[in-house]
């Protein structure tokens, strides 16, 4: 199939793109045509899961999204080697299920360094090259834990909150250049990160308040990236936070029993 594709002459750097939603929005892209710069700090994931694929399609960098040095040097490889760069997608983050009183400032510190700083570097970066050419995309990943109190997420939320208002910001004063910014809010996924957090009571929880009665998966989640990505399809939407989570943010009781 992939032989049929038309490839695109643009590309999207997906960070985070070696593991989970990632690697879920990394595969569907390729599988539209897009060309795409997969960064991540886990070279050995990027390896099992890329080898073979066309350097025309692909382009694989190790890099850690908190070093502005390293994310600049990336965009410049991009766009001077690779393809132009038409979309970001910042889809690296970490989280912890820690409650309040147990959080610490360290852990505040670490988790908003990679799931706030980075996505801003990487998007500032990208967007220093595409108000040239007035056009491009950004997609935040945040998650339904930035928009509801989730037990146990003062830190992750915090720093999925604060996506959230990056987003809106970054959408209303890059409007001028034809930049879109939304947010993507996955709810219940399974993913790695996922699979380290949810303990089989927390999987109880979580399917007990999702509608549709069970976890998403990284390519449900691919889907509404590739659509925010496409001007072809959302040319008109910016500063918007897409839930994408089974029904979680909409429930409140519904007919199911406990």
């Amino acid at each position: 199939m992939r032989g049929m594709r038309t490839l695109r002459d643009t590309a999207v750097i997906v960070t985070g793109g070696a593991s989970g939603i990632g690697l879920g929005c990394v595969e569907r892209l390729l599988a539209e045509g897009w060309r795409v710069v997969v960064a991540d700090r886990d070279e050995a994931a990027m390896q099992k899961h890329y080898a073979g694929i066309d350097e025309r399609e692909l382009m694989t960098a190790a890099v850690d999204v908190t070093d502005e040095a390293a994310v600049e040097k990336l965009v410049a490889q991009v766009e001077t080697g690779f393809a132009p760069i038409a979309g970001v997608v910042n889809s690296a983050g970490i989280g912890r299920d820690v409650p309040f009183l147990d959080s610490t400032a360290a852990l505040f510190r670490e988790i908003y360094e990679i799931n706030v700083i980075g996505s801003f570097l990487v998007a500032q970066a990208a967007v220093r090259r595409m108000k040239a050419r007035r056009s491009g995309s950004i997609v935040n990943m945040t998650s339904v834990s930035g928009l509801a109190g989730n037990a146990g997420r003062s830190a992750y939320g915090a720093s999925k909150g604060a996506l959230v208002t990056l987003t809106k910001v970054m959408a209303v004063e890059l409007a001028e250049f034809d930049i879109r910014v939304n947010a993507i809010a996955p709810g219940p996924v399974e993913t790695p990160l996922v699979a380290q957090m949810h303990t089989p009571e927390a999987r109880t929880r979580w399917n007990r308040t999702v509608p549709m009665n069970r976890y998403g998966t990284p390519d449900e989640i691919a889907g509404a990236v590739a659509f925010l990505l496409d001007p072809d399809f959302s040319s008109y939407l910016t500063g918007q936070t897409i839930a994408v989570d089974g029904g979680f943010m909409a429930g409140g009781m519904f007919g199911r029993d406990d």
